[in-house]
């Protein structure tokens, strides 16, 4: 049987989630989609649906070493519905999550991973993060919670953008890139959204293609052939700085990249980018990043990449959220292909040299 894809619908306090989710739920002609509303448990599914606890639960993982925090209330709601579906009571083809305005979409993205009967069920398709343009500043400069939002986020729609000036949201824009430059931007009017800019996104499937906007990389103008993020000259010959989204304290009154007031934030949520065109050692890289996933982990938010890795023909594609990590073989390089690794790290206050000269040392 197919897997029910389910979307995680995320964003700030008054943003327009709700609207969102009506709209969906009206457009979606023909579908049939189960809700989990917010903090799940406050409001019941269905009547006969109740979950009491909200609480966490810590899962420690087989090798002993990684313990994940998953939501032990979705997990009882999920199974539930999958088990009325199967009997024939509940008809649904996929789920949307709700989450409240402050819950961190972490442990309800891991417990699609950790979960075997979930797992055997439910695909997550992606999450969706909803920034409210008026009190986006205010918001990412005084919660984490919504900066750990946008770092998590495969789709980010910015709604009442019409309140703010076109500078602000050109700044707010520019300053989201920085926290996640995976994740497509769109500025929504009133939740209006089509469907297929919702749904089936496969933000979560280990999938060959490594969406770092391109535009992100030739926003200057300039040609940013190595996928530097700021074209500045003592990045061109440090191979480390490739990726780097102008977080260096001489960038903050730079205007020679012609957006110099962009750059007042250094938000703890941010992401870089490490390239390289040797192939890497799998022993070793597989060592270095359970080491990192270990120490790091409850500030990696999501981190995805594309690898050229040595003993293989194919591409080896990588995801993960927090502590979990999976890999999967993609196609094989195509004739003529660049042969390129590409990851991207998104995370709170990561220690980015250390996980740059780690990955170095993995190469062959």
């Amino acid at each position: 049987m197919a897997l029910i894809p389910v979307t995680i619908l995320t964003g700030f306090l008054g943003s327009g989630k709700t609207t969102l989710l009506k709209r969906v739920l009206t457009e979606a002609h023909g579908q049939k989609i189960a809700v989990i509303e917010n903090e799940f448990g406050e409001e019941n599914i269905d009547n006969d649906i109740l979950v009491s606890e909200t609480e966490e639960q810590i899962i420690q993982m087989s090798n002993g070493c990684i313990c994940c925090t998953i939501r032990e209330d979705l997990r009882v709601t999920l199974q539930l519905l999958a088990a009325k579906r199967r009997k024939g009571l509940l008809s649904f083809e996929r789920i949307v999550i709700e989450t409240t305005g402050l819950a961190d979409p972490g442990p309800v993205a891991q417990t699609f991973f950790m979960d075997d009967e979930i797992a055997e069920s439910f695909l997550l398709d992606s999450i969706l993060t909803l920034v409210d343009a008026k009190h986006a500043a205010q918001q990412l400069n005084d919660r984490q919670e919504a900066r750990r939002q946008v770092g998590f986020a495969d789709q980010i729609f910015i709604s009442k953008a019409d309140l703010v000036s076109a500078q602000e949201l050109d700044a707010l824009q520019h300053r989201l890139k920085h926290m996640n430059p995976r994740a497509p931007q769109k500025v929504v009017h009133f939740g209006e959204v089509a469907l297929h800019e919702v749904f089936d996104l496969k933000g979560f499937n280990l999938n060959a293609k490594l969406d770092i906007d391109p535009d992100f990389l030739t926003e200057e103008g300039h040609d940013h052939a190595h996928g530097e993020h700021c074209d500045h000259p003592s990045h061109q010959h440090d191979h480390h700085e490739h990726g780097e989204h102008c977080d260096h304290p001489s960038h903050e009154n730079d205007h020679q990249h012609g957006h110099g007031h962009h750059h007042h934030h250094d938000d703890d949520v941010k992401s870089f980018v490490f390239r390289s065109e040797r192939a890497f050692d799998p022993a070793k890289l597989e060592d270095f990043l359970g080491a990192i996933v270990n120490i790091y982990g409850p500030r990696m938010l999501r981190y995805k990449g594309v690898l050229h890795m040595r003993g293989t023909e194919r591409k080896v594609i990588f995801q993960g959220v927090h502590q979990l990590m999976g890999s999967d073989l993609g196609p094989v390089w195509a004739e003529g292909e660049a042969k390129t690794s590409k990851m991207v790290f998104i995370g709170i206050d990561l220690p980015k040299d250390i996980l740059l000269q780690g990955l170095e040392q993995c190469l062959v």
